[in-house]
């Protein structure tokens, strides 16, 4: 059996099986050596993964960890606790970029881009990542992610910028106060997760015109700081929750910027699966 992952910081699938046809998809919390402590990825793998696993853990031969934050020395803390839990005697730990490429272009170049919580892009040549602009994370960069958009739609309801009856809708949406959304963003852990949790009611807003321009702005400053300087005419491929649901404003955008745009994924698991067994087995 062989077990592949993909981890955000919101969630992490695993793909458990030996074919294309027999698979089993377990959901676990998401996984980010950056931002977790040991000890609470450690839990996530003994309380949440290992007992709804479908055979014990020494049947697997092989784990493919895809995930945010995996690079070196962080990547090392997701090896060592599995190798804690998994006798197995393939295991490979790489950025949940690599991933998206592989599930989105195969063995073809392509850019590859994530639109989840957060957001991140690669230019690849089929069979390795050549060149990332660095996303860097919701404060810094993470343009056109969920976090990004709550944190810019927010504001513009908080600043007056948007309707107050937006901001009204808004705010029984969340059940939050103006003080108690300053808490959970400055105050409490994991503020880009409570930003990107705005998302599914800038979705139910789309229609509007102003959210729509909202939509347009915010997806250009994607493509402008994280695909133009790429200067590479192939088409542009996404994967995650945020492109899947705002495929048709992406796409808008792009076209207006003279960009091409490939396949969208909400989830690369599937196609990472297609991958794999196709490639191993």
């Amino acid at each position: 059996m062989i077990i592949l992952a993909d981890s955000g910081a919101t969630k992490t699938d695993w793909c458990i099986g030996n074919r294309l046809t027999d698979q089993t998809v377990i959901q676990t919390e998401g996984i980010n050596p950056f931002h977790q402590p040991e000890e609470k990825i450690r839990d996530i793998i003994r309380l949440q993964l290992l007992p709804a696993l479908p055979c014990p853990a020494s049947h697997i031969r092989a784990i493919f960890f895809y995930g945010a934050g995996c690079i070196p020395p962080q990547s090392k803390i997701i090896s060592d606790i599995l190798k804690k839990h998994f006798p197995l005697t393939g295991l490979h730990v790489e950025t949940d970029l690599l991933g998206a490429a592989r599930a989105l272009c195969k063995d073809q170049s392509g850019i590859a881009c994530i639109l989840g919580t957060g957001s991140n892009s690669c230019l690849y040549d089929g069979q390795r990542i050549v060149r990332n602009i660095p996303p860097l994370g919701y404060i810094l960069g993470d343009e056109g992610s969920g976090a990004y958009l709550g944190k810019h739609f927010l504001a513009d309801c908080m600043k007056g910028i948007f309707p107050p009856s937006l901001y009204d809708k808004l705010l029984g949406e969340l059940k939050e106060t103006p003080s108690s959304i300053l808490e959970r963003v400055y105050r409490r852990p994991h503020a880009n997760r409570f930003l990107s949790g705005i998302v599914p009611f800038i979705y139910k807003c789309k229609h509007l015109p102003e959210v729509h321009d909202f939509l347009n702005r915010s997806f250009c400053e994607f493509f402008r700081r994280n695909i133009v300087p790429y200067q590479c005419p192939l088409p542009v491929s996404f994967t995650g929750s945020v492109a899947w649901f705002f495929q048709d404003e992406i796409k808008e955008t792009a076209a207006s910027l003279n960009l091409v745009t490939g396949l969208f994924v909400k989830n690369p698991i599937g196609e990472l699966a297609n991958y794999h067994f196709k490639a191993i087995l």
